[in-house]
């Protein structure tokens, strides 16, 4: 199934090269920065009843535009980036579904269990998402943290998911190497995702086409979610028209 996204950056809705997210403002790649605000996707969403789509805070100033997608679509989005104990709950109550974690519960590269702990016990399993987005070293996929600059020891594997699937309600990992570059999905992973994955999990990074929506489905086995960004139209791209990838999902959901 196809899910959308909207990541925010500097307050507006931007599509960028997810490895070049970093402290260097000069080193950052944009494929693209909308004029329209982040409601205006997120009711377009709702209009052709998208569900479980993700809205990305890359880095500071985007609170605002955030609350106001939330508002536009109460319930049918989840909200990630900047998550910490402090605010999830704040998040889930500005009508996110789900709160998406990442860097907050690493400490020293190292899975942080006691935080994992009390983000689950302060908003329930059953509301987070894990986003354990990777990039490739050597023959494993190791999870990064940190607007995806710092590898930590954790590696996407069977007994990673498998020991992470009780504390949480989904996966979210975007393949960080292609994040971007509309150079097609990582079929590999994708295929691992399917084969390890206990959980409702959704891959992002690298689709270029209506093809890969549907080399996504048929190589994770229709257990794989796809979120498309860059390459489609109503972010700049060529790639894919939003209407055939909501038609991609009308299609499977059946009359």
């Amino acid at each position: 199934m196809f899910r959308p996204c909207i990541d925010l950056h500097e307050g507006k809705v931007k599509q960028i090269v997810g490895g070049t997210l970093s402290d260097d403002a000069a080193g950052l790649r944009t494929n693209f920065v909308s004029e329209r605000p982040a409601a205006w996707f997120a009711e377009l969403y709702r209009r052709d009843d998208l569900k479980g789509g993700h809205v990305i805070l890359l880095g500071p100033g985007n609170e605002t535009a955030a609350r106001e997608a939330l508002a536009a679509y109460p319930g049918g989005l989840q909200l990630g980036g900047g998550v910490n104990l402090e605010n999830a709950s704040g998040w889930l109550e500005a009508g996110a579904s789900h709160v998406i974690v990442t860097s907050w519960v690493f400490r020293d590269g190292k899975q942080d269990w006691e935080r994992l702990g009390a983000l689950v016990k302060a908003v329930g399993r059953e509301r987070l998402v894990l986003d354990l987005s990777c990039r490739k070293r050597g023959p494993d996929y190791f999870v990064v943290t940190d607007r995806w600059q710092k590898f930590t020891e954790l590696t996407v594997s069977a007994d990673t998911l498998t020991q992470l699937a009780d504390r949480c309600a989904e996966f979210l990992i975007h393949a960080v190497d292609v994040e971007g570059l509309c150079r097609g999905a990582d079929l590999e992973l994708v295929e691992k995702l399917a084969m390890w994955s206990p959980l409702p999990t959704t891959y992002a990074g690298g689709a270029r086409s209506l093809e890969d929506l549907e080399a996504v489905e048929r190589k994770g086995g229709g257990r794989i979610d796809l979120t498309i960004g860059s390459a489609l139209d109503i972010f700049g791209g060529t790639g894919v028209r939003y209407a055939d990838a909501v038609a991609f999902n009308q299609r499977r959901r059946g009359p």
